[in-house]
């Protein structure tokens, strides 16, 4: 019985010597691990007082540093023009382009609808129940969110977007891949008879933000 404790006591020993040799020996490992434990610490709420959530890690904001110059201009100027944090925008801009490589739709198209839409505020609500930054019915696409937990996530701005651009692209296809009879459809279905100006407003966004990406400073007005 001594010499099995012993041995395994030893065993533990030296498994936690090299444990603890190999995280100082790779500092990414050292880091990945205090994250694993600080996490596991705040789900079972041990300590809370001096260990907080640190809530920032969930919020859909970007510092302007982490975006290419033209993506970051783009953030500034939407910032200005529509009086919202550039740091949430940043991050819509970011998805917007990944979202463009899906569905070949230009990045700024997307945000062009998105500005016309909900001037980017993520809980507007219309009179038809429209919701969110892209105006998505809830209802009609409620099976679209549930890939990202259900109905509430419209007012999720990330999944907002994925879910609008999905409906719009699909629109665009209904259309022969007419941008402009898509934009209709996706702003009042098959009854629409009269835009009231909505498809030009979209493209004279996106033309404005396609200057803003090349260097260009129009007016925000």
């Amino acid at each position: 019985m001594f010499i099995i404790t012993h041995s395994g006591l030893a065993m533990v020993g030296l498994t936690a010597v090299s444990l603890g040799l190999a995280l100082w020996l790779n500092p990414q490992w050292l880091h990945s691990a205090e994250g694993e434990m600080f996490n596991w610490l705040r789900e079972r709420r041990v300590l809370f007082a001096w260990l907080p959530e640190n809530t920032a890690e969930r919020a859909t904001a970007l510092n302007l540093q982490e975006l290419p110059p033209s993506q970051a201009a783009v953030a500034e100027w939407l910032g200005r023009k529509y009086k919202v944090a550039p740091e949430p925008l940043a991050a819509l801009v970011v998805e917007s382009h990944v979202l463009s490589k899906k569905t070949k739709l230009a990045p700024h198209f997307i945000l062009a609808v998105m500005a016309i839409e909900s001037n980017f505020h993520p809980y507007v609500q219309s009179q038809a129940g429209a919701q969110g930054l892209m105006q998505v019915m809830t209802d009609i696409h409620v099976k679209r969110y549930e890939a990202y937990g259900g109905r509430l996530a419209a007012f999720d701005p990330i999944s907002n977007l994925r879910v609008g651009v999905a409906v719009l692209s699909d629109a665009i296809k209904m259309r022969d891949g007419s941008q402009e009879e898509g934009l209709k459809f996706y702003l009042g279905g098959y009854g629409l008879t009269e835009d009231g100006g909505y498809v030009a407003k979209v493209f004279a966004e996106q033309a404005q933000l396609d200057q803003v990406a090349a260097g260009k400073k129009p007016p925000v007005q």
